[in-house]
């Protein structure tokens, strides 16, 4: 018995070093650019730990948040102001942000998102995941889980959303300081005020 075990555990030592040595390979060989989209094996593999990590980790309670008209506002809100920098607000993830993650920003409005469950949703939001651009948006007060409730009926409603919700939406979305000096500079001209004094410009600006 006793050897039997130790040529399992045996086994289960050469199969580590075998796939570490098998992803290290990998990296090496195709590098570490966030350039490529992730191939077909590396996202089954990817988002088979995920759901697995997600299925061991989070609570797997219903979304305690009535999905009423209001909820869904105040998540598309929360979700312009928040998310759509990398989601783009139609949640297509068809933005500079969204394009340059490695993994590129999910089209939320497909399967591979929606058919996820709320608790699972709600975990991502809250916790985040590793190696990707996804951050932990979780507060840890019952206040900031609402929210993240409230942003889980947001996602369910993106498939049905409205030009006229995204255009609410786009009043809604943070601004860049060149935006922002832009209107001020257009709501001076048309008072016939003089233009704001041009100020060191960044080095580097998107």
């Amino acid at each position: 018995m006793k050897k039997r075990v130790l040529e399992w555990v045996a086994v289960g030592v050469v199969l580590a070093l075998v796939g570490g040595a098998a992803v290290l390979a990998f990296f090496i060989g195709s590098g570490v650019s966030a350039r490529p989209s992730p191939g077909p094996v590396e996202t089954l593999v990817a988002r088979t730990v995920r759901d697995l990590a997600i299925g061991w980790h989070a609570r797997h309670d219903p979304n305690p948040v009535p999905n009423t008209e209001d909820a869904v506002a105040e998540g598309r809100a929360h979700f312009a102001d928040h998310c759509a920098s990398c989601h783009a607000n139609d949640g297509s993830g068809t933005v500079e942000m969204g394009r340059g993650l490695y993994p590129r920003a999910p089209d939320m409005r497909l399967p591979a998102t929606q058919n996820l469950e709320d608790h699972a949703l709600f975990y991502i939001i809250e916790n985040g995941i590793r190696l990707t651009g996804m951050p932990a948006w979780g507060t840890g007060t019952p206040e900031g889980e609402e929210d993240s409730w409230k942003l889980v009926h947001f996602i369910r409603h993106l498939p049905q959303i409205t030009s006229d919700e995204i255009a609410q939406m786009e009043a809604m979305n943070p601004r860049s300081l060149a935006e922002i000096r832009q209107k001020i500079e257009a709501e001076r001209f048309l008072q016939g005020d003089d233009p704001i004094p041009a100020g060191p410009s960044p080095l580097h600006e998107h």
